[in-house]
């Protein structure tokens, strides 16, 4: 079976290839089976957009989210030995962010992880590098586990997964969710856990926000799925309850400042070897697709560490972790923090009044989401023109009016309120990618905001419901 390591040693230039060739897991899951399965809109992206803010809306995640299962005598050391998360606050009534870095530092990616008990183990949701990442070193070592990988429908076999998923979220959502538990819906913290019971069927859930407000994460048997939406629908009639198309979901980063898929820093080290060697060819790292007007041709220029993306507060040094001498380095040197970019609504118009009449046409900005790479990276400079950075997820909010970017910026410029500027379209008139158009390059002026951007966001993010 040829590798990510055979590929990498046959391919001359690694971001050449990442950057034109490979075609990314989203562009596929477009147009492939999982547009089959869920709407790109129910009704349209804007209403679906305000429906968290204003009403209510429900998101499917049956059948994007890989899911692995971890077990066993030793599973708990061995997760807490990959993580900078701490496990001292364990607990079944409570969720993890999860997140994993490389011997030096760098981010290879993230999931949520939930616990059930010793004897069910652990669920890792969502982030396929990640996901491998635990099962290779699972597998290689030498621990007593028992691992079991859900992958999304379209791999699925006979295209059933384990588990349904639903996230139900806005400020209508309490009284839906009140209406259809019997008993009433709980009072859950933050990032907790508890089971209720919807339609008679025994659910997990999760409080968290998936577009920066607060929700529930409803999980349970695959075959319940229907009978559980359909007493979410029926509550949520006469609330204003919409159900949110792919376009729709895949525009949530950007109210609640999560920067998706960013690259995992994997593909150099010869301590990393063994792992590469691991990862098939045909791989989720192996089919990353790099885009934007970054082009380095150092793909460690690529690479993101944790404060970049907003989790320096998850580190914990109470245990021993990999990577962990080089996160203590990073944290006494000068960083990149994450941001949000507010785009200046002179420098968008431009842009589209670009796409009639003559001169030059630049880069489609698309709506509800403009980014074309996966991930993208797009290059960040400050005002005398200094490379300061990357803005990576990108895209149109209606409830701000805003167009945005979620970005790792030096520290020096991070301050809100500064003024930077972001290199939008990619070099040479655009790549190879059959999804991006020929075009000229321009400049984007933004002013750095904190994340999440909407205040809506920051307040009811962490709310009790």
């Amino acid at each position: 079976m040829k590798t990510l390591q055979d590929l990498i040693d046959q391919t001359p230039d690694l971001v050449d290839h990442l950057y034109n060739d490979t075609i990314s897991q989203y562009h596929k899951s477009r147009t492939g089976l999982l547009a089959t399965l869920i709407a790109p809109e129910y009704t349209t992206w804007r209403e679906e957009q305000r429906a968290w803010r204003e009403t209510a809306v429900l998101f499917n995640q049956s059948h994007h989210m890989p899911v692995l299962f971890v077990k066993g005598r030793d599973a708990r050391k061995l997760l807490e030995y990959l993580s900078p998360c701490t496990f001292s606050n364990l607990s079944t009534d409570r969720a993890k962010q999860y997140f994993c870095v490389t011997p030096r530092g760098h981010h290879v990616g993230d999931c949520v992880l939930n616990y059930y008990g010793e004897a069910e183990g652990f669920e890792l949701i969502s982030g396929m590098p990640v996901l491998n990442w635990v099962r290779f070193h699972g597998e290689t070592g030498g621990y007593d586990v028992q691992m079991r990988f859900d992958p999304s429908t379209p791999y699925a076999r006979d295209g059933q997964r384990e588990k349904y998923r639903f996230q139900l979220e806005g400020p209508n959502a309490r009284d839906i969710l009140d209406e259809i538990c019997e008993g009433g819906w709980p009072e859950i913290r933050f990032f907790h856990t508890a089971y209720v019971t919807i339609a008679g069927c025994r659910v997990h859930v999760l409080r968290h926000g998936m577009a920066g407000h607060a929700g529930a994460e409803l999980s349970g048997p695959f075959a319940e799925l229907d009978r559980v939406r359909d007493a979410i629908l029926a509550a949520g009639e006469k609330r204003g309850l919409r159900q949110a198309g792919t376009r729709t979901y895949y525009s949530t980063p950007l109210e609640d400042g999560w920067i998706p898929y960013p690259l995992p820093g994997i593909y150099t080290g010869d301590e990393l070897r063994a792992y590469r060697e691991w990862l098939p060819a045909d791989s989720w790292e192996a089919n990353m697709q790099l885009g934007g007007s970054l082009y380095s041709r150092d793909i460690e220029d690529y690479y993101w560490t944790p404060s970049a993306l907003g989790y320096e507060n998850f580190v914990k040094f109470d245990h021993d972790f990999i990577g962990r001498a080089a996160l203590e380095a990073q944290m006494q040197a000068p960083r990149r923090v994450k941001r949000v970019l507010r785009w200046h609504h002179d420098d968008v118009a431009r842009i589209f009044a670009s796409q009639t009449g003559d001169g030059p046409i630049y880069k489609a900005i698309d709506m509800p989401t403009s980014y074309y790479g996966w991930p993208q990276a797009d290059e960040l400079r400050s005002a005398d023109g200094a490379l300061i950075g990357m803005s990576q997820y990108c895209g149109y909010n209606i409830n701000e009016r805003e167009f945005l970017s979620l970005a790792c910026v030096d520290e020096a410029f991070a301050e809100p309120g500064t003024e930077v500027v972001l290199t939008w379209g990619e070099v040479g008139g655009g790549s190879r990618k059959p999804h991006v158009e020929r075009h000229d390059q321009t400049t984007i002026r933004a002013t750095v905001h904190l994340a999440p951007f909407s205040k809506e966001a920051q307040e009811k993010l962490r709310a009790v419901i």
